[in-house]
């Protein structure tokens, strides 16, 4: 069911559950953030946080939630929701539920960027940010170089994002293996995927590259259902079919970059996300704006229970979402069967 609303000559699709759906993950994410700016080593109350937040708190409170643990709420909600609409868009475009960064390729190649600017270049902060992001770019051109055969077939494209994706750990494993031990021990900790310790700077990254790619991925995104008809069912609807697809994925492409800049290589919150909020919009695709906001939600409650799984012991969130992305696929795959028999 959806609706069509007009207004100053402009016509919306807007289809009332997955609206719904998107309002309350929201606000689901944002009270999980708010418990989350509320737990830690000094506790602070709910209602010392909304006045800290409203600019009305004191000074040990402003600097426990301004210094200490806004950053790492808002890091978690923006780099959810980019690989969520990430996730998105790379499963509609593969017409396959593996087709996420984490399985094309894109994440590693960020984290072989990363490493490479860590442990041979010798820099860290924004240069391991930039870093990541050139390498999830240019595993993406490789990917598509790779795949492209008179046009890319979305098949193609994921079995060559794995095989890919195989290399660059390779590649990740040695470049650990031949480094020092203090150096090693910190890329393995960022090759997890954490938001501790995240500050200002990783907020730009990513509130930069959610602000300016997310509307471009909800505009162009109308053409999705269209393109997943096929080429010649899209243009015979007046969809310009390779340059919709062009921006698509290139916009993907710096979400999940901007997010595993911020975060490092956060796994299964971009395969899980879309398929869970299409689910619950009763949907055969999850729409953008739904599935940001899901996987903001299952990062910031990853977050949590990272917090909270061994007492005294900050885990990074990254293992969470990977035992989770694990349960996950165990039932994606029981459930495929299931139907494959059925």
């Amino acid at each position: 069911m959806r609706t069509v609303v007009r207004a100053a000559g402009l016509s919306v699709r807007v289809y009332p559950r997955a609206l719904i759906v998107g309002v309350v993950l929201l606000l689901v994410a944002l009270a999980t953030a708010l418990v989350n700016l509320t737990t830690g080593d000094f506790p602070v109350p709910v209602a010392e946080v909304l006045k800290s937040l409203a600019g009305e708190g004191d000074a040990g409170t402003d600097f426990i939630v301004y210094e200490l643990r806004l950053p790492r709420v808002l890091v978690t909600l923006l780099v959810g929701a980019a690989l969520g609409a990430s996730g998105a868009v790379f499963q509609s475009l593969t017409r396959n539920p593996l087709g996420s960064p984490d399985f094309v390729g894109l994440t590693t190649g960020a984290a072989s960027g990363a490493l490479i600017v860590m442990l041979i270049v010798g820099g860290g902060g924004v240069q391991v940010g930039a870093g990541a992001i050139v390498g999830c770019v240019v595993t993406a051109v490789v990917v598509y170089l790779l795949a492209f055969r008179r046009g890319v077939h979305p098949f193609r494209l994921v079995l060559m994002g794995i095989g890919v994706s195989a290399l660059l750990e390779a590649l990740n494993s040695y470049l650990i293996y031949r480094a020092r031990l203090n150096e090693a021990v910190a890329a393995q900790v960022w090759l997890i995927g954490s938001v501790n310790g995240r500050g200002w700077t990783e907020v730009v990254i990513v509130a930069v590259t959610v602000a300016v790619l997310v509307p471009m991925v909800v505009y162009f995104g109308r053409h999705l259902k269209l393109l997943a008809l096929g080429d010649e069912m899209a243009v015979l609807q007046g969809v310009p079919v390779e340059r919709s697809r062009a921006v698509l994925a290139l916009a993907a492409v710096g979400l999940s970059a901007g997010a595993t800049a911020a975060a490092g290589p956060i796994a299964f919150v971009a395969l899980a996300a879309p398929p869970l909020a299409a689910r619950l919009s009763r949907s055969p695709s999850s729409g953008i704006l739904p599935a940001a906001a899901m996987g903001a939600a299952l990062l910031s409650a990853g977050d949590w229970a990272a917090q909270h799984a061994l007492p005294g012991n900050d885990i990074p969130v990254g293992v969470v979402t990977a035992a989770l992305g694990g349960i996950y696929l165990t039932w994606l795959l029981f459930h495929e069967r299931r139907g494959a028999r059925a």
